[in-house]
């Protein structure tokens, strides 16, 4: 009666949410155990505590062991590249101790043939040099002496306008009378007897084809171009034989003062410039001999 008593008590107390002894040393048996797998882990008497620094700890780990590698495998590859160098050496000079005495010596010939070939080819570039700078100087000869060739070409023709050491003539209109055509180009002509090498009338180049005449009012014309008083004549060449050519006594100079009543004046001049230019000329009939 008594056991059934405590049953029904043990099944009231659950029912009622209390705790039976049987549920007291189940609790108790399982700390037991939790505390016996702390011990098992632990190095002492008391349970292992994990440190909360750990993860930190690992990842500064990782880094170092990083750059320990990187710097083991920098020192491997510097050691196996000397390595591979000094193979490389002892090879060669293996090679060269092997060799017997004739492959010695036809080696060395091989290499002086081959020294002397190059230094053959070396004299054959040389000489092409030379002759590449002969040309060219050549050449530059040749371009230059053809621009002196034009140059003179153009001053003669009167294509190109000219420059240096000369005379500067002027003559008023005559008191008298006026000049006459032939007497202006009887001037021209005692100019290059002279040796003037370029001469201009007012703005007209004087060429080898050049004329000179007068209108019906005395006005005089060259090469089409109505001539303003004074007259101004330039001539490039020597000033002295220049001026001695218009002054000397009995000369044309003497006969346009005497004659005309015209005031003559030579001024040498040291830099005298003539601009006038003409066009090349056309012909019809002649041509450049082959």
């Amino acid at each position: 009666m008594r056991m059934a008593g405590m049953r029904r008590d043990g099944r009231d107390g659950r029912r009622n949410g209390g705790e039976t002894r049987d549920d007291t040393v189940t609790r108790m048996k399982a700390h037991v155990e939790a505390e016996e797998r702390n011990d098992d882990l632990a190095t002492g008497s008391f349970p292992q505590v994990g440190r909360a620094g750990n993860g930190k700890r690992s990842l500064a780990g990782s880094g170092l062991r990083a750059k320990l590698l990187s710097s083991t495998l920098v020192v491997l590859m510097c050691a196996l590249l000397g390595f591979g160098y000094m193979t490389q050496i002892n090879n060669t000079q293996s090679t060269y101790e092997t060799l017997s005495e004739d492959e010695l010596v036809r080696l060395i010939n091989e290499t002086s043939n081959q020294a002397q070939l190059l230094e053959q080819r070396k004299n054959e570039l040389s000489s092409q040099l030379s002759s590449l700078k002969a040309a060219a100087d050549q050449r530059e000869q040749a371009e230059k002496i053809a621009k002196q060739n034009e140059e003179t070409s153009g001053i003669i023709s009167g294509r190109l306008p000219a420059q240096g050491e000369g005379v500067v003539i002027t003559i008023t209109r005559g008191t008298k009378q006026n000049i006459d055509a032939a007497s202006l180009f009887t001037l021209i002509e005692e100019l290059r007897n002279a040796g003037a090498e370029v001469i201009s009338v007012g703005d007209v180049r004087v060429v080898t084809s050049t004329s000179i005449t007068a209108d019906a009012d005395g006005n005089l014309i060259c090469d089409g171009v109505t001539l303003d008083t004074p007259y101004m004549i330039r001539a490039i060449g020597n000033p002295a034989d220049l001026q001695n050519a218009v002054n000397i006594a009995g000369g044309i100079g003497s006969r346009l003062k005497v004659m005309y009543g015209s005031r003559v004046t030579v001024t040498q001049s040291d830099d005298v410039t003539i601009d006038a230019v003409r066009d090349p000329a056309t012909y019809k009939y002649a041509k450049a001999a082959q």
